[in-house]
């Protein structure tokens, strides 16, 4: 057994002689003498009543989204968390649980995580899910490269409205395979327009793709026009990836239904806070056929010797089960306890609550897409449909827009000129069902005083 009993002076003595240093010090003599152990112009010590009451103070200059009206969406979404969700993830069963490779003492575990992909399969219209991926971006590069292997090509398109985020990991998972990526633009950017993207994607279809992967509804807010897309991917032998927002699936068509073969999606926000966008938990669900080449754990049920039902790990096609050329991914573990929160939320919400949450955020942000068309310098930018984000274009650029949004206490949009320069006058707006309508009539109040 190992010591934890820390080093004798004789000890340290000899490993400073193994690397020829006289002491201590002598190991940092490189950094120089005014950066090394400088004098800190330190305040007096505090007591622990007094720490905390300063650190309270400090906490009550930062904004926060209790206070401060916020239509910052972009990827990071806040919905309602109901108070039973942190009740019941907090048990200690949960938070320690035990490792699900041990079956016959995680039971418990286990059912949750099948219940999760259970919910995952009924929102997406998939047969299959997993327990899940890290994130909605490494679900993006883990279906390109399970899309790869299932065609056993090396060519993906990605649409250009997909978060370009995910397509920075998209990039990163594909470079070590050596996979071709082509961004494949649909949109037109000189027009307010709807999209009509079919034939935009579509032509760039060809037998060395793999598969297009697109967002729905996309990284502007607008919902893609699918309708016939999966069919000219299949007659190419390839395969429709759809990154899918799990709120907006309680109004929207599942994937499934229009075709999707692989979809991944981020579950963090039906079932937590922001966070400042961490921890995260990856949806992924997919056809049946493809599961040999799903990532990550899968729970699947069983019957024991004495015909009690059972839960179990299945089909461990991870690099630490078979030979590293052989696995599916190195996904070394599953977000389980964010994927119980969004578990607990999808059941407690039901099919009909998750729909009021999608109509919500419709019609809210329809109103206030409205009320800021109306203001003399705004516009709202394509005539697309939206579920809860929308582009606005504005008087001035959408950084100055931001910052003077935030002096009248108020967390504007994204700025799109970070996506594309010529956005860079518009902004990213979000409502969901926490967006109050005093919320939106003081945004509009504000871009109105905005010169």
């Amino acid at each position: 057994m190992p010591s934890f009993v820390p080093t004798t002076a004789r000890e340290r003595d000899e490993m400073l002689a193994t690397i020829g240093a006289s002491s201590i010090a002598d190991l940092f003599r490189d950094i120089p003498a005014d950066l090394y152990k400088p004098e800190l112009d330190m305040p007096p010590g505090l007591s622990e009543l007094e720490v905390l009451r300063h650190v309270r103070a400090l906490s009550e200059l930062n904004l926060d989204l209790d206070h401060t009206p916020s239509f910052l969406g972009a990827g990071a979404y806040r919905h309602f968390t109901p108070s039973a969700i942190g009740a019941l993830i907090s048990r200690g069963e949960f938070l320690t649980s035990y490792t699900p490779y041990q079956p016959e003492v995680s039971q418990g575990t286990l059912q949750a995580i099948y219940e999760w992909q259970t919910l995952v399969c009924e929102l997406t219209g998939m047969d299959v899910a997993n327990a899940s991926v890290y994130d909605a971006a490494t679900g993006v590069g883990e279906a390109a490269r399970m899309a790869c292997a299932l065609t056993r090509r090396k060519h993906v398109l990605v649409a250009d409205t997909v978060h370009p985020l995910h397509r920075d990991v998209l990039r990163t998972y594909t470079t070590g395979p050596d996979i071709k990526i082509t961004t494949v633009s649909g949109w037109n950017r000189s027009a307010e327009d709807r999209l009509e993207r079919v034939e935009d994607l579509a032509s760039s279809i060809d037998a060395s793709v793999a598969c297009l992967i697109i967002q729905q509804p996309n990284f502007l807010g607008w919902l893609e026009n699918v309708e016939g897309l999966a069919e000219r991917l299949k007659a190419a032998g390839a395969i429709l990836v759809v990154v899918a927002d799990p709120a907006s699936l309680g109004l929207l068509r599942a994937p499934g239904e229009y075709g999707a073969g692989i979809v991944v999606g981020e579950g963090k926000w039906t079932g937590g806070p922001t966070d400042f966008g961490g921890p995260l938990v990856g949806m992924f669900g997919c056809k049946g056929e493809y599961v040999r080449q799903m990532p990550g754990r899968i729970v699947g049920g069983t019957v024991d010797g004495d015909g009690r039902r059972g839960f179990v790990l299945t089909l461990a096609t991870r690099e630490q089960h078979i030979r590293r050329e052989k696995a599916t991914s190195n996904i070394c573990t599953a977000e389980a306890l964010i994927a119980l929160a969004t578990t607990i939320y999808l059941c407690l919400l039901g099919k009909q609550g998750l729909r009021e949450v999608a109509e919500q955020c419709v019609q809210k942000s329809h109103y206030l897409a409205d009320q800021i068309g109306g203001l003399n310098g705004y516009s709202v930018l394509s005539s697309a449909p939206y579920v809860k984000e929308f582009v606005a274009r504005c008087p001035l650029p959408a950084a100055e827009v931001n910052r003077q949004l935030l002096s009248h206490g108020t967390v504007g949009g994204y700025d799109l000129g970070r996506f594309a320069p010529e956005l860079a006058d518009s902004l990213l707006l979000c409502c969901t069902e926490m967006t109050t309508r005093a919320d939106m009539d003081r945004l509009v109040s504000a871009l109105g005083e905005i010169r």
